[in-house]
């Protein structure tokens, strides 16, 4: 009797393993079976370590990829190829974020339970093609980045990166063009912001000194900073914080900068994102970096600004500036149709209105509304001193237009000042996007 009860015990043990096994396996088949299906070997959706399956469509339905008989082919027009490529990625994986390589389970037409389609699946981008022709042609040769987002649903509508090849051409590796060509600058590069960094610094200043609406800062063209020089962009006089955003003052931000500290100021880098390893529909974005400089430092001072070690991505960028135009709250952008941003709180309502206004002010007072006819802009220009070349060129901002809820970041590698440079390129993609009609 003793035997036969060993036995049934032994019995009941192992069927209770038997049940833990398989309740593991189905978790992490559901958990990762699109990722074991997707795998580089399976030689249904591979040749030769290429994705020979599966088409990437834009919003609209353009096909941007397709395979046809094995072989990858991309969208007829060279201009449209050139301007989607990092979005899209390449034949051979070499740029990682590409839809190619995110989502290439979804083009593999991964079901849990017939597996892989020989004949792929259709993954529709949020871009807008046409809007991303026209942030290339706006980049007329030079490297950078440029976003644009609806930023009531986190949709991404044109994400540029330059240099791009032509895929179906290829390029002279030898060339020094093309060096860094596999990057995405949108995502997986982080810059010298240079004075967009000053709305993180306002930002601060706004929810930690109480009367800052009501003083003045004066400017004589520099500042001492422990013994050194910190140099502003012209000679401001007495000014109100709003008027020190639209002259972009650094003697006003670094003594901003100095007054609140450097934790306080790299919590709030951290708190918006801007050193964040941020992700767009599961795809990796870099960190920018803040470093937190000792009190009464020159290099603190600079930091405020948006200079000594500040680095900023240009997608944590467009978060930011979408928190402002959302009421401090952001959607997470995305890269997928029809997919919605989490909703994150990055900022005070009240902050996000102030700053709003502020960006508002900025246009009206020191750029021109003239050179943005139509648009209902709110917006901050960067120059950020690189130490070698010339200065890289930023404009961020957003509309505070209901019927046109784009918030919008530009990068040009050593172009010079921001308004100057990356502000035309902003306005074309803003005015195309606005006179859009047949954005799905």
């Amino acid at each position: 009797m003793k035997t036969v009860k060993q036995r049934a015990y032994a019995a009941l043990v192992l069927v209770f393993a038997l049940l833990l096994g398989l309740g593991v396996y189905v978790w992490r088949f559901a958990q990762h079976g699109a990722e074991w299906a997707g795998f580089g070997g399976n030689s249904v959706l591979y040749s030769g370590g290429r994705l020979t399956v599966g088409t990437v469509t834009d919003r609209n339905g353009l096909i941007l990829a397709d395979a046809k008989d094995g072989t990858r082919t991309y969208a007829p027009d060279p201009e449209l190829r050139l301007a989607t490529l990092h979005a899209v990625g390449d034949a051979s994986g070499n740029i990682g974020t590409g839809a190619l390589t995110a989502f290439a389970s979804e083009l593999g037409g991964y079901s849990p339970v017939t597996g892989v389609s020989s004949g792929g699946g259709t993954v529709a981008l949020s871009l807008d093609a046409e809007l991303c022709r026209t942030a290339w042609a706006a980049l007329a040769g030079r490297k950078g980045a440029v976003l644009l987002s609806d930023y009531t649903t986190g949709e991404i509508l044109c994400m540029v990166s330059s240099p791009s090849y032509d895929p179906e051409a290829g390029f002279d590796a030898a060339d020094p063009w093309y060096e860094g060509v596999f990057l995405n600058r949108c995502i997986s590069a982080a810059y010298t912001p240079g004075s967009v960094f000053k709305l993180v610094t306002l930002a601060a200043a706004l929810e930690n000194i109480p009367e800052l609406r009501e003083r003045t800062f004066s400017c004589t063209g520099s500042t001492i900073v422990d013994g050194n020089a910190v140099n502003c962009t012209g000679v401001h006089g007495e000014q109100t914080i709003e008027q020190a955003l639209a002259n972009s003052c650094n003697c006003a931000f670094a003594a901003l900068g100095l007054e609140l500290g450097g934790e306080t100021l790299a919590r709030y880098a951290d708190a918006l994102g801007l050193t964040r390893a941020l992700s767009v529909s599961g795809i990796a974005c870099s960190a920018g970096s803040f470093t937190a400089y000792p009190d009464g430092s020159a290099d603190l001072a600079w930091s405020g600004i948006g200079q000594s070690t500040d680095l900023v991505c240009p997608l944590a960028m467009l978060r930011l500036v979408s928190a402002i135009a959302g009421g401090g709250a952001a959607r997470e952008p995305v890269l997928l149709l029809h997919e919605r941003g989490a909703k994150t709180r990055l900022l005070r309502a009240e902050t996000a209105e102030t700053l709003r206004d502020m960006m508002s002010y900025n246009v009206v007072s020191a750029y021109g509304a003239w050179n943005f006819p139509g648009l209902s802009l709110c917006a901050k220009s960067g120059t950020a001193e690189t130490g070698s070349g010339a200065s890289h060129a930023w404009f961020a901002g957003f509309l505070d237009d209901p019927e046109h809820p784009y918030a919008f970041t530009v990068i040009l590698e050593n172009a010079g000042g921001g308004l100057t440079n990356a502000g035309p390129v902003a306005n074309a993609v803003l005015q195309a996007a606005v006179n859009r009609t047949d954005v799905a």
